[in-house]
């Protein structure tokens, strides 16, 4: 048995191409360090999945790090993967595993993102001085991810010599790359040069590009162009390097000092409440550890439902379905066994509203009012899937 492993996790993507550059970048990297395990996981939309490919790993190693490749913390840092690892310990009491931080706000990244940019970028000094950079984050709904991005926007655009530097989001949060184009062009550039901060290319980068093209069809006086992803790079491998020895000497705390989960952030506290109620279910379910002590003895849950309640979810009737099945519950007099829990956006947009049934793990998609007699009389207290609302992406 080798004495470490690596498990690179990556989010996962309906985009084959995707999903196979990242696995290209796993497989360089393990290539280049013969002495370690370097394998590869997804939180979701791809296989192996975060548990199986711990399990696999910790087959073959007795110290396992795992190293998330994503740029900020949001909620797969902060939730999925401490609660993968919580199980993949008590699992594998043998073998010892750590997270290594997410790859943040770091120098390096800032360098190869401009080199990106650069690519794109006029040569000459006054002509870049009348261009503008528009760096593009994914969106989050955590404030953290967010702030650290615009943090990372700036120190892209430090001291570059450029008209202006803005940060803009392509979903979930604003201003939107639209609406940031716009404000852009009032400040009349002769270029405007478009950075996608994502690490992979997929779907987004198919859509941003067709959002430039609608930018330069309305400005043709505008340049117009759409610099490379961050993609792979010297600089990243050896920013996973650093992550891993963090981790492995257990040196990686992650950032908690502005997390919505731990702190209560202004005008967030009703978007916020039913995942912080999640959390501390499911965490107190499966590993019955809190911050503060917690002596008294209790049985744990028989199931605990997640129903979304963001903003997409709740057009679509996602509360009319909660207060449905917590009343059909409590008609069961099953409260104290089956929890009922209203959560922040659940990554589903456009099909919900989305359900979650733990510690089943099975996701419902598209689920209406009128399904929450089935969910309940089969699912909840049966033990039988409703077959026509499985999410199967999510299995």
């Amino acid at each position: 048995m080798h004495d470490e492993g690596l498990l690179l996790i990556g989010h996962g993507s309906r985009d084959a191409a995707s999903n196979a550059e990242f696995e290209a970048l796993v497989a360089d990297y393990g290539a280049s360090r013969p002495g370690v395990v370097v394998q590869h996981g997804y939180i979701e939309l791809a296989t192996p999945y975060l548990a199986d490919a711990l399990a696999a790993l910790a087959a073959r190693v007795s110290r396992v790090a795992v190293v998330p490749l994503f740029l900020f913390a949001a909620g797969h840092v902060k939730n999925d993967i401490p609660l993968a690892l919580e199980q993949a310990r008590a699992a594998h009491p043998g073998v010892r595993f750590s997270a290594a931080r997410h790859l943040g706000v770091h120098p390096a990244l800032a360098e190869v993102a401009f080199e990106r940019a650069a690519s794109a970028l006029p040569d000459d000094p006054a002509a870049r001085a009348r261009t503008a950079l528009v760096v593009v984050g994914r969106g989050s709904s955590d404030p953290d991810a967010n702030g650290d991005f615009c943090k990372m926007t700036r120190l892209i655009g430090e001291g570059r010599g450029l008209l202006l530097v803005e940060p803009t989001f392509i979903g979930v949060t604003r201003p939107s790359v639209e609406e940031t184009l716009e404000r852009v062009a009032r400040q009349r550039p002769e270029r405007v040069v478009v950075l996608p901060y994502f690490l992979f290319a997929g779907r987004l980068m198919t859509k941003l590009a067709e959002q430039v093209d609608r930018f330069a069809s309305t400005y043709p006086w505008i340049r117009a162009s759409l610099a490379p992803h961050l993609g792979r790079s010297s600089a990243l491998s050896g920013l996973i390097d650093e992550r891993a020895r963090q981790a492995l000497a257990g040196e990686s705390p992650l950032p908690c000092d502005t997390c919505m989960y731990r702190t209560a952030m202004p005008g967030l506290a009703r978007e916020v409440g039913g995942l912080k109620a999640m959390l501390y279910s499911v965490r107190h379910t499966l590993t019955h550890t809190q911050a503060s002590n917690h002596p008294h003895a209790h049985r744990p849950l028989r199931k605990h439902v997640l129903v979304c309640g963001n903003a997409d979810c709740v057009d679509r009737g996602s509360l009319a379905l909660l207060e449905s099945l917590r009343r059909r519950v409590k008609q069961a007099g099953q409260q104290q066994q089956i929890r009922v829990t209203r959560t922040s956006c659940m990554g589903r947009c456009g099909e919900g509203p989305t359900v979650a049934v733990y510690p089943d793990g099975v996701w419902y998609r598209g689920v209406r009012e009128e399904d929450a007699k089935d969910l309940v009389e089969e699912h909840l207290l049966g033990d039988r899937l409703v077959a026509r609302i499985v999410d199967d992406i999510m299995q």
